[in-house]
């Protein structure tokens, strides 16, 4: 628990907060829920009204990766990168940082109309007479195409957005899935010692991602729904409805790999249940322009062995 402090003069992207620890007057980034004392290292946990600007979340999940497990995992992920600068292999993992990252999960009804044209596929024996004058069989496939139309509807939930601007919704997308049977209900105090940030995306901008990945998730859906040995021309219209779009908070890990001080540094970024990592590594391409050398050498050597041959 923190004590708010009156500063009119402080910037309004700031907050100041006391320190119950050793006393000291804190300024914190107001996208911020959370902090640790400088001084004490006392963590801060920032309790804030509800406001329609920015919604408490209803859910969280706890990290259950921790720092140095984390920090192994980046490393062999580091290690394991093709055609990338030997700097980098080497880099060591220094800056990281644990994030209850802001985001949304939404679930819907979808309610589809669909038509399309359904394969259906059948065996004919042909009796046909041999150069030897003998009679002989052998089968064929053919392929007999039906309209068909028809609806569909199911529950679509599960469906994660981000509401951070630092972190993008494909970084998201690419760690996860996270274990949502983990949720629990939201209090200040599971972010003890963490740094927590506010949405900076707001609802209706998450909403719209999330009927993107559900319109997405009905598509493939309907692709494997369709009778018979295959289809094509799948049309559908969609309807959501019921839509439910809730606030959490996804731990994840997030670190800098600075291998170059003339590049900037790479950015990874780490699932807080699974440790799945992303991160898009940089590209040496003297080894790229190296490999490719000796696999146009090796060509040419097997066509001149070929020939001499």
């Amino acid at each position: 628990m923190v004590e708010s402090v009156d500063d009119a003069g402080a910037d309004a992207r700031w907050q100041g907060f006391r320190c119950e620890g050793c006393g000291a007057a804190l300024q914190v980034a107001e996208e911020l829920r959370t902090a640790r004392c400088p001084y004490c290292t006392a963590p801060i946990v920032i309790e804030r009204a509800r406001s329609s600007a920015h919604a408490s979340p209803t859910f969280v999940l706890g990290f259950t990766v921790n720092e140095a497990a984390a920090r192994a995992a980046a490393r062999r992920w580091i290690a394991s990168t093709w055609f990338t600068p030997r700097a980098f292999r080497r880099a060591d993992v220094m800056d990281m940082r644990g994030i209850y990252v802001p985001a949304y999960l939404y679930s819907a009804e979808a309610h589809a109309s669909y038509e399309a044209e359904i394969a259906e596929e059948y065996t004919v024996v042909e009796t046909y007479t041999d150069s030897k004058g003998k009679t002989q069989t052998r089968t064929r496939t053919e392929t007999e195409w039906r309209s068909l139309a028809g609806s569909w509807s199911a529950f679509v939930d599960e469906l994660l957005v981000t509401a951070s601007q630092g972190l993008h919704n494909d970084e998201l997308e690419a760690v996860e899935p996270f274990d949502l049977r983990a949720l629990r209900r939201y209090t200040p105090k599971v972010l003890s010692g963490w740094i927590a940030e506010e949405p900076s995306l707001d609802a209706s901008h998450c909403r719209g991602m999330a009927r993107e990945e559900a319109l997405a998730s009905v598509g493939r859906r309907l692709h494997d729904h369709m009778p018979g040995d295959g289809h094509r021309g799948l049309r559908f219209e969609t309807r959501l409805q019921h839509e439910n779009l809730e606030p959490v908070l996804v731990p994840v890990w997030v670190l800098a790999v600075r291998h170059d001080p003339d590049r900037p540094p790479v950015r990874m970024v780490l699932n807080g249940q699974t440790g799945q990592v992303h991160g898009r590594p940089p590209r040496s391409w003297v080894m790229i322009g190296g490999t490719l050398a000796l696999v146009v050498l090796a060509v040419v050597l097997v066509i001149l062995l070929r020939g001499w041959l």
